[in-house]
């Protein structure tokens, strides 16, 4: 039995699973702003809540908007932005008195889908974000792949293919102060600001599905284009590690569509005359932060 919670921007999901995967408790509360140590304290309630409900110690995993940077141990990379620069590990670890283990959510997005869901028995698994950001983790034989940068996977802030970038007008400003990353196209707001810039129109990138599903021509166009960039960019991904399943989560993975088309566009452009890779629908949706979470220790 494991402890994982999920420290999101408007939720903190905590919940126990059992050696099999089946969520045993769970306990959901609001994200209290942007104040860090009311964050602290929310975060402390729900992991000495659901130890209180287990009735001993159980090991406990946090998926965090960011990651450690070391050796200071701080938080880097959040949107959340105010974990950034805190010693969130440390913090948590001084209240509770035990050790807990912290990773970016896309990892444990990634562990979630390679232990219980769509990347089950296969020996490597790249989980994909495609949501209000873009980012990914890579699981190897069900262990995470970090790295000393702990930024394996960060496939987002990677500079477009050539290839990709030419299906775009003008050049993209990223929020980490580069130009042109993969995030810059293939988040929800990459994907509004390609139809913004291809038909003057102002649309989420929701609406855009909903209006290509219905069979809206300009939507249909700009879901192209989206497709094509992903095909382009997972490509380059697959063509590095080669993983046996891509499982696509965040809000743009709800696209019914990228499964029929952006295996056979990756064809193009992936190094293999036949591309065994699986493109596959992440199986636990929104609850899977909270569950690779809990993977980051082994079962006990």
């Amino acid at each position: 039995m494991r402890i994982g919670v999920d420290l999101g921007g408007t939720k903190i999901e905590g919940i126990i699973l059992s050696p099999h995967g089946k969520l045993e408790q769970k306990l959901r509360i609001e994200t209290p702003g942007q104040h860090y140590e009311s964050i602290l304290e929310a975060l402390l309630e729900v992991i000495v809540t659901l130890q209180q409900q287990a009735n001993k110690t159980l090991s406990v995993g946090i998926g965090t908007p960011g990651a450690l940077s070391f050796p200071a141990e701080v938080m880097k990379n959040c949107n959340s932005i105010s974990l950034n620069g805190r010693a969130l590990k440390k913090d948590v670890e001084a209240k509770l008195g035990y050790e807990v283990r912290i990773e970016n959510d896309a990892n444990c997005f990634a562990l979630s889908e390679a232990h219980y869901g769509a990347g089950a028995g296969a020996k490597s698994v790249f989980g994909v974000i495609i949501g209000t950001g873009t980012g990914g983790g890579v699981v190897i034989n069900k262990a995470l792949l970090t790295g000393p940068n702990s930024i394996a996977g960060e496939w987002g802030h990677n500079s477009l293919p050539s290839s990709a970038r030419e299906l775009i007008d003008n050049d993209r400003r990223c929020y980490c102060g580069r130009s042109n990353c993969i995030e810059t196209v293939l988040s929800g707001r990459g994907l509004s600001r390609t139809h913004l810039d291809r038909t003057g129109e102002q649309a989420s990138a929701k609406d855009i599905a909903k209006a290509a599903y219905a069979g809206e021509g300009e939507a249909i166009a700009t879901l192209d284009i989206y497709i094509q960039q992903l095909a382009q960019c997972l490509a380059t991904v697959t063509n590095l590690i080669d993983p046996e399943v891509i499982v696509l989560g965040g809000g743009l993975s709800n696209i019914k569509r990228l499964y029929d088309s952006v295996p056979s566009a990756m064809a193009d452009y992936v190094f293999t005359d036949k591309m065994l890779t699986r493109i596959e629908a992440p199986s636990f949706g929104d609850a899977s932060g909270a569950r690779g979470a809990a993977c980051l220790w082994p079962i006990a």
